[in-house]
């Protein structure tokens, strides 16, 4: 490190302190000089690469939505602020490499909020929601040259939020179910074909069709299915415990307790939750 570094490093560390500003802007000015004075000075950060930190960043992202999912506003604050930090210390990495700045990435992002909200800054109409989605998709190909509408899903995604991406971008032109109940239709179907499979393969490839069909069934009736199955899971988690505090103050073992003791102790926590 040269000494101008060091004084400029110095600098930095003395404004970071003081905190004088008060604006929105002096509060993200900060953020960013404590990331340089991270990157600069303390041994773990200097290591790190975007690759190193990717997992650190998908962790965040489950930490925050599990903060929205509470309705906790005092852990979502400090979440986005993980968050924050996260996209800082990227472009900050990304900086130090030459590749792109703060600036770039905010004009990136105008940019293409913008070139893809015509029925807002130009002149195409987007009576519903339906059309603003295929217009969206229609410039995303255009501005990337894609072969393929589905070239752009990401292959890191959950598969169970990856086939809603993949159906939500297919039904932006067009391809999609009729209504509801056909959707249905189609999972009873689907239903049937895996009572009718003989082959582990075959079973498995049948399960598969269900589990996709349920996905679809989630946008035409307005859910996530991520969301669903999150929610799902947490529910389950609550109530299990709950059953294992009762299991628990019985003074029985779980092997004492029969099924149908342990089914009636299940119906009493649903109960108790009102």
């Amino acid at each position: 490190m040269t000494q101008a570094h060091e004084k400029d490093i110095e600098k930095l560390k003395r404004d970071i302190l003081e905190n004088t500003g008060n604006s929105v802007q002096d509060k993200f000015d900060r953020v960013v000089k404590l990331v340089t004075v991270l990157r600069s000075q303390c041994p773990w950060d200097r290591k790190q690469t975007p690759s190193s930190l990717a997992h650190l960043l998908l962790e965040e992202s489950y930490e925050l939505v599990h903060a929205i999912d509470e309705n906790d506003d005092r852990e979502l604050k400090k979440e986005l602020g993980d968050l924050l930090l996260h996209v800082t210390f990227q472009v900050e990495l990304a900086e130090e490499s030459g590749k792109f700045t703060f600036s770039e990435v905010f004009d990136a992002l105008c940019d293409k909020l913008i070139s893809r909200h015509p029925h807002v800054f130009g002149e195409i109409q987007a009576k519903n929601e339906q059309d603003v989605l295929k217009n969206w998709e229609t410039l995303k190909l255009k501005e990337k040259g894609r072969r393929s509408l589905l070239d752009g899903v990401p292959k890191a995604m959950s598969e169970l939020l990856r086939a809603y991406r993949v159906q939500k971008k297919v039904s932006g032109v067009g391809f999609d179910w009729e209504n509801a109940e056909k959707v249905l239709e189609k999972l009873t179907e689907e239903i049937g074909e895996l009572r009718n499979a003989g082959t582990k393969e075959e079973k498995e490839a049948e399960f598969g069709d269900i589990l996709f069909t349920i996905v679809n069934y989630s946008r035409f009736i307005g859910t996530n299915p991520e969301d669903s199955l999150r929610k799902s899971t947490n529910k389950f988690i609550k109530r299990f415990m709950a059953l294992e505090e009762l299991v628990k103050q019985s003074g029985m073992s779980w092997q004492e307790h029969s099924d149908e003791s342990l089914d009636a102790i299940w119906k009493q926590v649903k109960q108790d939750e009102g």
